[in-house]
């Protein structure tokens, strides 16, 4: 009498339980870095998914086997439009109900914005009143976040024209500080080189393509049950359980599979580019086409298809590697992808 098994490596990590679909297609960040910098800046940025290219670059990782040499890396390009500050929102710390919003103001939006197509009951309130507030209550505040919206006109892959918006913590400075440098950009346009730089790693935040309804071979990798055995009950699925009248939630099931929120930590910048014919390959970026604002070029693949709204975030962990500086990069393809 052979071995009986009475265990299986698990499938699919319990971590991302539960593998649902995202409540929202933009989504909202859970926790903020603190940085130390000399001056304040936005914790975050929006940008839009292009597509993929590759590049040469020169190996600025230290201790690397070829370091100081070219190297091929995989991009990804991200198009990121001028933001636009539209409100201020200040927290304060209360030991029973944790963070709660101190006060709030909102700006006139320019009417190029066309806010009305997000929020069809808009009204501005005081926004003076909020900072004076805000000013007041130093001792108290523990984090100032302003609202932004995005601009998809000036993109040119997109055809909506309704923004996006998010709430991005500001960081660097003390309270004071970040309570002046938001009264100084509220309703400004901020470009994404105002924020993050070259070189530097962020974390990168969005929701992964979406695949439907699939089975337990797709969706977690269980192995088929030999077709040359009569399987009245069929082959693609799970085995037998014990007992059979329960179902543990570790036992694998069919469900959604993709379109979920997920984050790419430590992705690195190669590139902050202002010029599109610099990365535009010829006839476009399939099921998007050219870009026409500013861009980032990022190592690596990131989550999500084309035209995909990301949420880019001051890193939250340690990089895996140090780097010295800017990176250099020698080509970057333009061919054309389709």
């Amino acid at each position: 009498m052979g071995h009986r098994k009475f265990s299986a490596p698990r499938r699919g990590s319990l971590g991302f339980r539960p593998r649902k679909r995202a409540s929202r297609l933009l989504p909202r960040v859970r926790s903020w870095p603190t940085i130390n910098l000399d001056r304040a800046v936005l914790l975050g940025f929006i940008g839009y998914k292009v597509g993929m290219t590759h590049a040469i670059i020169i190996d600025d990782r230290e201790g690397s086997p070829t370091q100081g040499r070219e190297i091929f890396v995989p991009v990804t390009v991200v198009e990121t439009p001028p933001i636009i500050p539209l409100a201020l929102r200040v927290y304060a710390s209360d030991p029973v109900k944790g963070l709660y919003t101190l006060t709030e103001g909102w700006i006139e939006p320019p009417r190029e914005l066309e806010i009305h197509r997000k929020i069809v009951t808009f009204r501005p309130n005081d926004i003076d009143k909020a900072l004076k507030l805000a000013m007041e209550a130093l001792s108290k505040i523990q984090r100032v976040s302003v609202i932004v919206a995005t601009q998809p006109k000036l993109t040119g892959g997109l055809e909506k024209k309704k923004p996006d918006l998010l709430e991005i913590a500001v960081g660097g400075l003390d309270i004071a500080g970040r309570l002046e440098y938001v009264s100084k950009i509220l309703g400004h346009p901020v470009k994404v080189s105002e924020v993050f730089s070259p070189g530097m790693f962020i974390d990168v935040i969005g929701v992964t393509k979406g695949k439907g309804f699939q089975g337990v071979i797709k969706r977690f990798g269980v192995k088929e049950l030999p077709r040359w055995h009569k399987h009245r009950k069929g082959s693609r699925k799970v085995g037998a359980r014990s007992p059979a009248r329960s179902t543990f939630s570790e036992v694998p099931q069919p469900g959604q599979m993709g379109f979920h929120r997920r984050t790419e930590y430590n992705k690195r910048i190669l590139k902050i580019g202002e010029d599109p014919k610099e990365i535009n390959p010829l006839g476009g970026f399939p099921h998007y086409g050219l870009v026409r604002s500013d861009y980032l070029l990022i190592h690596g693949s990131l989550q999500g298809p084309p035209k995909r709204p990301l949420v880019l975030r001051y890193p939250i962990r340690n990089p895996p590697y140090k780097v010295s500086g800017v990176p250099r990069i020698t080509y970057i393809s333009l061919e054309s992808k389709v």
